[in-house]
């Protein structure tokens, strides 16, 4: 009796202390006055919590987030790291020859200079592929980290350049961690990728060509209403909605892109 009795008072200190805690740095990014409120609502479809769980990413790891676009989770990341690690931002070059390049960018820069108790300690660097490449110094990086990318870089023959680079970036040991919109391994890869969709095959070959090792997949980010059949791709949906009014609230329901989520490691 006086054992249960034990068990169940031991039981009920650690749910008092649980309920008591405090959340973690994690959550408090995820829920900081930082992040927008447009933004926050994509949070639904993106699960900022346990795909930065699941890419095992701490607080005091040197992270570099590459074609962080107009910074969806460097609203998360910057404040997250800034205390006890550190943050790359690996963003287009400011000599770009693309006006969405240096629109991007501008944008970006702005939101930093915003805010400089949350993002004043990130560090810009450059990937524009192929004169620049060096998104960290060589070997330097916990995490190396892209969101909606592979496509783009396909797009322009660019992909074998950049997971190089990733690869050169990274310690060993380090873990690379990707997202993407996802296309069935049962269709042939469009080498383009036209529609958005890349297969998960064509990632895992991109990284262990450069030199990865396979270590885990999730299905945080899978939407199974994806049909990826869409007139106008992968952004015939949200966020993009490309149609505008056009069956709007039918890729509304749908919802953001099936995705991947797959992290890779350099060997020690």
């Amino acid at each position: 009796m006086k054992n249960i009795l034990l068990t169940l008072l031991l039981a009920g200190s650690f749910l008092s202390s649980q309920a008591g805690a405090k959340p973690s740095s994690l959550h408090q990014a995820i829920a900081g006055k930082q992040r927008s409120v447009e933004h926050k609502h994509r949070d639904k479809y993106r699960h900022p919590q346990q795909t930065l769980g699941f890419f095992d990413v701490k607080d005091n790891m040197t992270v570099v987030e590459v074609w962080p676009g107009e910074g969806w989770y460097t609203e998360i990341l910057a404040p997250y790291l800034k205390d006890h690690g550190k943050l790359y931002a690996a963003h287009f070059s400011a000599d770009a020859d693309q006006p969405y390049f240096q629109k991007n960018l501008h944008a970006f820069v702005e939101k930093i200079k915003s805010q400089p108790k949350v993002y004043g300690k990130l560090e810009l660097t450059v990937l524009q592929p192929p004169k620049f490449l060096q998104i960290a110094p060589d070997g330097s990086a916990d995490r190396v980290l892209t969101f909606r990318n592979v496509h783009n870089w396909m797009k322009n023959d660019q992909a074998a350049a950049v997971f190089n680079a990733m690869y050169r970036a990274l310690k060993p040991g380090g873990i690379l961690g990707v997202v993407e919109h996802r296309n069935s391994n049962l269709k042939p890869q469009d080498t383009k990728a036209a529609s958005g969709y890349v297969t998960e095959d064509y990632v895992i070959a991109l990284a262990r060509n450069a030199g990865f090792e396979f270590l885990a997949k999730s299905e945080i980010n899978a939407n199974s209403k994806d049909t990826k059949d869409y007139p106008e791709g992968v952004w015939t949906l949200p966020p993009a909605l490309k149609l505008k009014d056009k069956d709007r609230k039918k890729y509304l329901a749908i919802g953001e892109s099936d995705r991947m989520t797959i992290k890779f490691i350099k060997p020690r």
